[in-house]
């Protein structure tokens, strides 16, 4: 999984450009689209950064950044709203916002602010994750191994985080599919196949050893290889 985002927006068409362009840069993103489900989903905890509307039903954004700040005051929130007033912005920092960006933004604006806001809470050293030769630095979403940048797109960035966060454990093509997509594969597929021959691929250009595994019947491993990898994997 990359960095995971908590989007709690009711308009649907901001909604749904926001969620596939946030998917297509690698973030895992779950959209929730009034305050009482936002409630429920804040208090299940693990976001990297939360997109909060102001104006929501069921529960207001100010009023669930409030309760929200009581318990967590760590993960970064980030206003996206039409209360463009100077009194508007400086009630939601007052009130536990990290940023405030008013509607209508560039994505571009929203990519760079969101970037700042998980370089704050990680620090320099926290936002890196490795494993061995392997580093990606989580805030610029770049990664390396042995020093060797790897040219990786948007998902099999998301897909070797995932993989690099469960590392030694066995992910199912489902499990995969539904945390890097964001959704259950609609009948048989290869696009996962496809992205993980090319991740490995560009981690194997130039070192070893293998990283990624197949176990037939059960998924993939990264890490170490096990007793019971498929020998000859593509």
């Amino acid at each position: 999984m990359g960095i995971r985002v908590l989007m709690i927006e009711d308009e649907a068409n901001i909604a749904d450009y926001l969620v596939r362009g946030l998917r297509e840069e690698g973030f895992a993103v779950e959209h929730v689209a009034d305050g009482i489900a936002a409630a429920h989903a804040l208090r299940g905890g693990g976001w990297d950064l939360v997109l909060l509307d102001w104006w929501l039903p069921g529960l207001d954004g100010l009023s669930l950044l409030r309760r929200f700040r009581e318990r967590d005051r760590q993960t970064p929130v980030l206003f996206l709203t039409a209360r463009d007033q100077v009194a508007n912005r400086v009630l939601g920092l007052d009130s536990g916002a990290d940023d405030y960006l008013c509607k209508p933004f560039d994505f571009e604006e929203l990519l760079a602010r969101m970037r700042v806001l998980i370089r704050r809470r990680d620090g320099s050293a926290g936002a890196l994750l490795a494993h061995g030769d392997v580093v990606v630095d989580m805030a610029a979403q770049r990664a390396e191994r042995a020093g060797r940048a790897l040219d990786l797109t948007a998902k099999e960035l998301a897909l070797l985080v995932y993989m690099m966060r469960h590392a030694g454990r066995v992910l199912s093509r489902t499990r995969i599919f539904e945390h890097v997509w964001g959704e259950r594969p609609d009948g048989p597929t290869k696009t996962l196949e496809v992205h993980v021959m090319e991740l490995r691929r560009k981690l194997e250009a130039s070192s070893r050893p293998r990283l990624i595994h197949t176990l037939r019947g059960r998924g993939y491993l990264f890490g170490a290889p096990p007793e019971t990898a498929e020998r000859g994997e593509p």
